[in-house]
Order: C-alpha cells, then sequence, then structure tokens
C-alpha cells in the first residue's frame, strides 16, 4: 500500500504489535506521521526510552483512552488510518472482570467506529485474534462482539463510503506480552524445573510478530469494507 503523506493512528501502539508496526510504518519516507494512541504514560515512556526509533520525529505519543468518545474524537483529526489493536486480553482476568473487558473491547469498539465516522478516516483495520471464533470464554465473546460491530459500522457511512472498516484475525503472537512462551521463560529463570500445561491435547498455531505486521501491511490495501 502507499503511505506517501498518510497519517496512521495506532491504539494500543505501545504494545508489541504497536511498537512492531510503528518501526515498519517508519521505513515507509513518504509517511506523514504515526499516532501512538495509549492509556499508559509509563508505557509511552518506555517505548521512547529503550529504542532511538520511538523517538522519531515523524512519532506522536497520544494519551488517552478508548472508552473516552471525547478524547478519540480530539485524536482521530486528520487520521487517514486507523490501526486498532487496544484491548484488554488476559483471559483469566476476563472471567473475574467482565465488565471491565465489556467496556474496553465492545463498548470502545464503538467508540472508535463513532469516532472514525465523525473524522472521516478513511480505513479502519480492527485486529482480532482466534478466540473470537465460538467463543468459549468472555474474551472470545468481547472480541465477537467487537468484529460484529466492525463489520456493521461499514452501514453507517452513508453515500461517503468512509470509512472503510475491516477485521484481521490470527492466533497467537510468539513472545507477545503476556503470552505463554514469555511466562515459560519467567518460570524457567525463577528455576522452576516443570512447565504447566493446561491441557496436553491442546494445539497452538503461532505466527512471528513480523508475520503479523505483514499480515496487516497486506490486508490494508485488499479490504473493500467488512471483511474478516
Amino acid at each position: 500500500m502507499d503511505f506517501k503523506d498518510k497519517t496512521i493512528l495506532i491504539t494500543g501502539g505501545t504494545g508489541s504489535f504497536g511498537r512492531a508496526f510503528t518501526k515498519r510504518l517508519l521505513q515507509e519516507d513518504a509517511i506523514a506521521k504515526v499516532i501512538i494512541f495509549s492509556r499508559d504514560e509509563w508505557k509511552q515512556w518506555e517505548m521512547r526510552d529503550t529504542d532511538p526509533i520511538f523517538t522519531h520525529p515523524k512519532i506522536r505519543y497520544f494519551l488517552g483512552d478508548i472508552r473516552d468518545p471525547v478524547r478519540l474524537a480530539r485524536a482521530f483529526q486528520e487520521v487517514d488510518i486507523v490501526i486498532h489493536a487496544a484491548a484488554l486480553k488476559q483471559v483469566p482476568a476476563a472471567e473475574y472482570n467482565p465488565s471491565e473487558f465489556i467496556k474496553t473491547n465492545v463498548m470502545g469498539a464503538m467508540n472508535i467506529i463513532n469516532a472514525a465516522i465523525d473524522a472521516k478516516v478513511e480505513k479502519v483495520i480492527a485486529l482480532s485474534t482466534d478466540k473470537a471464533v465460538n467463543p468459549v470464554n468472555l474474551y472470545g465473546a468481547t472480541k465477537l462482539c467487537s468484529d460484529k460491530l466492525f463489520i456493521a459500522g461499514n452501514a453507517y457511512v452513508g453515500s461517503s463510503q468512509q470509512p472503510i472498516f475491516a477485521v484481521v484475525r490470527y492466533g497467537n503472537v510468539l513472545g507477545s506480552r503476556g503470552s505463554l512462551l514469555p511466562f515459560w521463560k519467567k518460570l524457567i529463570a525463577q528455576g522452576e524445573t516443570s512447565l504447566p500445561v493446561t491441557d496436553p491435547r491442546m494445539t497452538r498455531f503461532w505466527i512471528t510478530l513480523d508475520e503479523a505486521v505483514n499480515f496487516v501491511i497486506h490486508c490494508l490495501p485488499l479490504t473493500q469494507a467488512g471483511e474478516i
């Protein structure tokens, strides 16, 4: 996709995907701006502090929460493309805090849709998960609701046909924060000799962080509205 003079906003931009995606975007010399939208000021500071590339003059850090529609409306001004990567995603936490996951993953998605329509953003890609397919836990259920909302968002845009809303789903991202492998590495570093496995019959489908980024880059020019 041609990113010439485009401004791209990444919600949850301080996460594993957001950092890798930002690095990839900065390889595009003609890109106008990358906006990192997240609610944690410490993570934004730590992101800038750990890698000089994240102090690039084309990066703008925007503190805010996707639960806050007013803040989203301000952040989306003059944005061309939104990559929605913000979510609460820890499966056990969802079971004990269902209302919080609904506020972020479901109501937050609705806020993004409304803000994108009002700001006349060109395209919105929402990141999803294989756990949204026939969900068996609350996290998966909230992501399924989010996916349905983004697809339905295409019916609200009117004659302008903008934004285009689409969803990208993938499986486990190798080494992402909060995932299995960093957890196992932590246990090994603590001297544990056995690693917990919920069910030995389980099969996990892995992709690398670079593959996740490349997949989204690949999908951006292909989306026509309503795809998952």
